[in-house]
């Protein structure tokens, strides 16, 4: 059964928090319905890593993977 009231209240409060307040109410709703999406957006994660890690270590990181990478040593095991 559906309250409409309860509905536009909710609503109505929803319209007036900032949009990561938004996004915590709809992640709430998902995970008590049972469809919570595993891990987090990948915005997120984009945001979250911003500014971590220094330009230059990124970039030393982003050679080291296209040089190694793929390259199997087999006297290391």
């Amino acid at each position: 059964m559906k309250d409409s009231t309860t509905i536009q209240e909710i609503v109505q409060r929803l319209e007036k928090f900032t949009l990561g307040q938004q996004r915590q109410v709809l992640d709430f709703t998902l995970e008590l319905s049972g469809e919570s999406p595993k891990g987090i957006p990948l915005q997120e994660l984009l945001e979250f890593a911003a500014g971590l890690f220094p330009p230059e270590d990124l970039e030393e990181i982003k050679q080291a993977i296209e040089e190694d990478c793929g390259q199997v040593d087999e006297s290391e095991w």
